[in-house]
């Protein structure tokens, strides 16, 4: 669409694509090291949300380390981490109870002392203010949604969306073309499964050494609940049921102020069976008694869902290239066996910060690869962190949840001393066909523990301009019906968290995919489960997406 149409352009030193913990972290560091060195440098952060912090979403329990590190005064500079993590617990759930850990038998990693529940979506927002304070140029509600090369192919920087694009495809009266921004050098911040990021590692073999990627599909919800089951300070976190027969992940509760709870559930999405729906499994859980006792009487207040990378180490690819930087879960920092990812995203992106600075204000020839990057992240404390963990994930892929937590637990006392295991068979690779797998008939929700998509999706915010070019698009338009369907019973309608996809027509015996784009809350769940790989998620127009408030 955008071959012969004429773009504005503007320079800069960086740009940075996602205004994430990671993206926000770049921006802000780069800017520190230029002040107190008293270097000029022009740094631009694009965020695809309409409001800094919109489409952040998680549990979320952070590790302040890394914003110890960034901002050491962060508690006079009013950053809203307000409930310190008091107590932890872990189960192990059947249908109608659980197993509690003592305490000796809780992994290291998912001891939380020192930690806080928090907001992260709030956190991030705030991390915008900052980053505003210092002079950084934010630009809300613009996605990078086009790789820019120069002639010798190095990275030049990015262009964002077309305004005005009608679904087929041409342009509206109204019709505006995207901007483009190029920068000596672009770091990419996108999160898990980034538009421009996969373009990149495609284009450069960054993953040619790495196990492939896995990922997983969390849900959130945050209520409001009865002040005599309220326990500020409170970490729950548990695993089994409800995720039986081959399936596996797990499940938190988190108790912040003011009889505030967040809870969700994490479902890997390397699950066979393409007749399950992650979102009834959710809606399922909390009818668990230990959970229905905690929910009974409360309100729910919020929703979302969010893929993850959780491959760690392992998948770990090369996170530099000519001209760029991968930072964060575009890269995929995130630390599973914590089930954590904020501090590692941040140090990644204060690391990249650090080799951006030390390169410009010596060298400072654009478009180079800095390589020293891949290896000043994996030597950090955020690097070594993540090969303590290298086995978590694939471990619990190959043995379940006792005997792969197990060995994760081991590998975390232990180290190095004990072998790595892998597990390079892609999620979408899992499914099987319909014929061959067991049908589930979820139970209805309820409308007082358990909900449908369409009043989860309202509570989220989501909105799309209507009559515009569809974000969620098709690589061949006969595949939905004649494989999808056909095969594997149009699995994308359980997998997406939204109700975005929809079979139409069966009864006439014509059937269509229906695409409902201004459902979708951007979790990427259709671009990586998707078996035959024929979606592809790009950047929408418009800041459009969900509008997550304290999420």
């Amino acid at each position: 669409m955008s071959e012969a149409i004429q773009r504005e352009s503007m320079e800069y030193d960086v740009v940075i694509v996602g205004g994430g913990p990671a993206g926000m972290s770049t921006a802000i560091k780069l800017k520190q090291l230029a002040d107190e060195a008293g270097n000029e440098l022009s740094i631009c952060l694009l965020e695809k949300s309409a409001e800094v912090g919109a489409h952040i979403l998680s549990g979320a329990v952070v590790e302040p380390r890394a914003l110890n590190e960034l901002f050491p005064d962060w508690k006079e500079r009013g950053a809203p981490l307000h409930t310190p993590v008091k107590r932890d617990e872990m189960h192990m759930y059947n249908e109608t109870g659980s197993t509690k850990f003592p305490g000796f038998m809780i992994p290291p990693a998912m001891h939380n002392k020192g930690n806080y529940i928090v907001s992260l979506s709030n956190i991030v927002r705030w991390l915008g203010e900052q980053a505003e304070a210092l002079g950084i140029e934010i630009y809300p509600g613009f996605a990078g949604a086009e790789l820019l090369f120069n002639e010798d192919g190095s990275v030049k920087g990015v262009a964002t969306p077309n305004n005005g694009v009608n679904p087929d495809g041409s342009h509206k009266p109204s019709f505006e073309p995207g901007m483009e921004l190029h920068a000596k050098y672009t770091v990419f911040a996108e999160g898990c499964r980034g538009q421009l990021g996969k373009e990149l590692m495609a284009k450069f073999n960054l993953n040619d050494d790495a196990d492939v990627q896995h990922y997983g599909i969390g849900f959130k919800e945050l209520w409001e609940i009865d002040p005599s089951q309220h326990e500020e300070g409170l970490v729950l976190h548990g695993s089994g049921w409800p995720l039986t027969n081959g399936l596996s992940g797990g499940c938190f509760m988190y108790h912040l102020k003011d009889n505030m709870v967040t809870l969700g559930l994490i479902i890997d999405l390397n699950y066979a069976n393409p007749h399950v729906s992650p979102f009834d499994e959710f809606q399922k859980m909390k009818h668990h008694p230990e959970f229905a006792k905690v929910l009974e009487g409360g309100k729910r207040l919020g929703y979302g869902a969010r893929a993850l990378s959780k491959g760690g180490w392992n998948s770990l690819g090369k996170m530099s290239f000519p001209g760029g930087l991968l930072v964060g879960c575009d890269a995929g920092t995130l630390n599973s066996a914590k089930i954590k990812g904020t501090h590692t995203a941040m140090k990644s992106g204060m690391v990249a910060a650090q080799t951006l600075f030390d390169h410009l204000s010596t060298d400072g020839a654009a478009g180079l690869t800095l390589s020293q990057f891949d290896t000043a992240f994996r030597s950090s404390w955020a690097g070594k962190e993540l090969k303590k963990t290298r086995s978590f994930s694939p471990a619990l892929h190959k043995f379940g949840a006792w005997l792969g937590g197990t060995y994760g637990y081991i590998e975390q006392i232990l180290g190095g001393f004990v072998p790595t295991i892998r597990d390079n068979k892609a999620d979408h690779t899992q499914m099987k066909k319909a014929s061959e797998c067991e049908k589930i008939d979820y139970p209805k929700p309820d409308g007082k523990l358990s909900f449908d998509k369409p009043s989860s999706v309202f509570l989220s915010n989501t909105y799309h301009e209507e009559g515009i070019f569809c974000h969620l698009t098709l690589k061949d338009t006969s595949v939905p019906i004649e494989v999808n369907l056909a095969e594997y019973d149009a699995p994308e309608q359980r997998y997406c968290p939204a109700g975005v996809y929809e079979i139409v027509g069966e009864a006439e015996g014509k059937p269509a995919l229906q695409i409902n784009g201004q459902n979708c809350i951007h979790c990427k769940t259709c671009d990586i489960k998707d078996p035959t790989q024929n979606i592809v998620w790009i950047s929408p127009e418009g800041g459009g997406g969900p509008s997550y408030s304290n999420m």
